[in-house]
């Protein structure tokens, strides 16, 4: 068991949390966040690092390198906000009507500069060799801005053994992390069906083919996907989300569209999942005489950590908040996240850093968020430990 090591000192954490504040109040959407790329890209060459801007149009990658050393690591930080109306009252709170920094990702990103800001300033004292590469990524909510920087060429243009990722965690106290390996977060892949009767007066039904009430049919059918059809030993969820159809209210309408969402951790699963959506659209068609069409649109694959890298990060986890306080076994998120395409081509781990309980409007995506600050000592401390551990000299 690695002994417990005492948080960094930084006498720059009251600069840093002003800073954190200042880009929660100014937050930004997917691929506009200007702003933001700009803070980043002045802090990292005020430190004297290598920063390179553009990939993904706002990502910026910084660089650190000690000796000569020829490996290298990454770590991400996300920037992007969310389309959310804030509804917190204190002074750093949104400034943009109907966006909110309602994930995090101020947090991410302010931590993340942080740990390059300590090891740049004590890269003589710190045991380390080799580089290591700062990527702040653009557009995590639901744009694939990893997706992105990795077409643009963000592994061709960095070298990296392995990469990692971080992201607070309401309800997981504050002091624990959660670092598990294999599939952390699920694969998301979204639905359209569209359904094509025949319309027809709402008081004369017999004379056509009623949509609605097909896709009726076809919500409640959609509940046996998974309880029916997926392995009870394996997960998925299929949630219905979006129903239209009709206008008047004497009109059967021709047309109507369901929409939802599949979550996944198992290319398999995800296949079964799919067979048994179109098996059931087929059975409705003939039952109604309607016309059915299925669109799948295959978003984020699942985050996977390898087995390895976690090993790593949770005895690093271990060494800042102690053995007890690293949970090894916490159960997956059905939620996504684009880091899986960066795991996808290169070794590494994602955890979670605990943000506290998550009372009073504490979870993700809650219009009464706040990242809390407590936690960024323990965001640095661990980015700074994994570089030690992951670059050792000679």
């Amino acid at each position: 068991m690695p002994p417990t090591l005492p948080l960094l000192d930084l006498p720059f954490l009251a600069e840093l949390t002003a800073l954190r504040r200042d880009i929660h109040a100014h937050p930004e959407l997917a691929f506009k966040e200007t702003r933001t790329s700009d803070i980043v890209a002045q802090t990292l060459t005020s430190l004297g690092l290598e920063v390179h801007r553009g990939l993904a149009g706002t990502g910026v990658v910084g660089t650190l390198r000690k000796g000569k050393g020829g490996k290298a690591i990454g770590l991400r930080a996300d920037m992007d906000a969310l389309p959310v109306l804030e509804k917190n009252g204190f002074a750093h709170c949104s400034t943009h009507h109907g966006r909110m920094h309602a994930c995090g990702h101020d947090g991410h990103t302010s931590m993340l500069l942080g740990a390059a800001r300590y090891l740049a300033e004590n890269i003589d004292t710190l045991d380390f060799e080799g580089a290591v590469h700062f990527i702040f990524q653009p557009a995590e909510e639901s744009e694939g801005g990893a997706h992105v920087m990795i077409e643009d060429g963000l592994f061709q243009q960095f070298s990296m053994d392995a990469v990692f990722g971080l992201h607070n965690w309401p309800g997981i106290p504050v002091g624990e992390m959660a670092v598990v390996p294999g599939p952390v977060m699920a694969g998301t892949c979204s639905f359209e069906i569209s359904v094509r009767g025949k319309g027809c007066h709402a008081a004369m039904p017999h004379q056509g083919a009623d949509t609605l009430v097909a896709v009726s049919h076809l919500v409640l059918a959609l509940q046996t996907v998974v309880s029916r059809n997926v392995d009870p030993c394996e997960a998925a969820v299929v949630s219905v989300t979006q129903i239209h159809g009709g206008e008047a209210l004497n009109v059967i309408p021709d047309d109507a569209v369901l929409r939802g969402t599949i979550r996944s951790f198992k290319p398999d699963v995800q296949v079964v999942v799919e067979q048994s959506i179109k098996r059931i659209c087929s059975g409705i068609e003939s039952m109604f005489s309607v016309n059915i069409g299925i669109a799948f649109d295959q978003r984020y694959p699942p985050t996977v950590n390898s087995l390895d890298a976690t090993q790593v990060c949770q005895e690093v986890a271990a060494s800042i908040v102690g053995e007890q306080r690293v949970r090894r076994h916490e159960l997956p998120s059905m939620g996504a996240e684009d880091f899986a395409y960066m795991l996808q081509e290169k070794p590494g781990c994602y955890i979670w850093l605990g943000n506290g309980l998550g009372q009073g409007g504490c979870s993700l995506h809650n219009p009464h968020y706040d990242f809390n600050d407590e936690i960024m000592p323990l965001g640095i401390s661990y980015w700074v430990r994994l570089v030690e551990r992951m670059l050792p000299p000679g």
